[in-house]
């Protein structure tokens, strides 16, 4: 009898503290929300992860405040993200530098891109440009190619910190191009692009969210955009295909992840948001007008984005570990 009692205490207690997890999940949020960044205020990463999390605040009732954390080519933050408790009310706006190149790039990586994270949905897809100084010795893409390498030991490549897009796409260049140029280091893509403008660095891989004001101001050139259409934001910038260099394709991408164990309703309601910032209006003209790419239905949710992060860190390992 008293074993009888014992086990309908412990089922009784098990009943509750089943309910409670699920009342407290249907309830979510309760509080505000963290989104990390894993790089510099101003960069592409930070621009995408505020312009969604502003509209994603509203349809879940919370705020969803962004928290920078810069370094390691954004696996700092990343590695916080991963051991972040998995209540969703820390998520972090990842990208291909974080949750693809990583792996190749860390020997001892702190964290394992498609294991430790729960993927919530991609935000949006950013075209990498050619950029350079704007008076870089060369008046097209060809010219461009040419000078580098009969000088690429003299000039500096600019990039936002091992491991992100910057590096990473750069990395595809000079595998192309065989050449090494010097690698100049900044702490985010904002200051890597501070110092292009400003004539510090000779030319940079960047993503396109971070380049259209510079672009079109005059203060840097672009001369060709990875991706195998013309970007309508910058309708005048050719392709690399148009400009004599088909072999390199590079588009980045961003996407929301939460740390791994965060529950499937959870991550849902998150993924819900996300979907439906990335059908609002205005929402779509911020990321357009940027030359954001904006994923189609197919592309969205945790199962998209799961395939794709394997897919990218199949992709990226390759190469980097035959450049490095």
């Amino acid at each position: 009898m008293r074993r009888m009692i014992g086990r309908g205490l412990l089922l009784a207690a098990f009943a509750v503290a089943t309910f409670g997890a699920a009342q407290a999940q249907s309830d979510y949020p309760k509080r505000n929300i963290t989104m990390i960044v894993p790089f510099a205020a101003g960069g592409p990463t930070d621009v995408v992860a505020r312009i969604v999390s502003e509209h994603m605040s509203r349809t879940l009732g919370q705020t969803i405040l962004i928290e920078n954390v810069v370094g390691a080519g954004g696996t700092t933050g990343a590695t916080r993200a991963a051991r972040a408790n998995n209540d969703g009310y820390t998520v972090i706006m990842g990208h291909m530098g974080t949750h693809a190149a990583a792996v190749a790039l860390y020997a001892n990586l702190a964290y394992r891109p498609d294991a430790d994270f729960e993927p919530v949905g991609l935000a949006a897809g950013t075209p990498i440009l050619i950029l350079t100084k704007k008076d870089f010795p060369a008046k097209d893409l060809k010219e461009f190619v040419t000078y580098v390498k009969a000088n690429n030991t003299k000039l500096n490549m600019a990039h936002a910190g091992v491991g992100s897009v910057s590096h990473t796409t750069c990395l595809l260049l000079s595998s192309i191009l065989e050449v090494k140029p010097i690698a100049v280091p900044f702490n985010g893509t904002g200051p890597a692009m501070n110092a292009l403008v400003g004539g510090q660095v000779d030319y940079m891989c960047d993503q396109i969210v971070n380049a259209v004001p510079q672009i079109q101001g005059g203060t840097i050139r672009a001369f060709a955009i990875g991706t195998p259409e013309r970007s309508p934001v910058l309708p005048d910038v050719p392709t690399t295909t148009e400009a004599g260099l088909p072999q390199y394709q590079a588009s980045a991408w961003n996407a929301v992840f939460a740390p791994k164990g965060t529950s499937k309703e959870v991550t849902q309601k998150l993924a819900d948001a996300l979907d439906k910032a990335l059908d609002d209006p205005a929402v779509r003209k911020r990321l357009l007008d940027l030359g954001s790419d904006i994923p189609g239905k197919d592309r969205r949710g945790p199962q998209a984005l799961g395939t794709l992060v394997k897919s990218e860190i199949d992709k990226w390992t390759p190469i980097i570990k035959a450049n490095m």
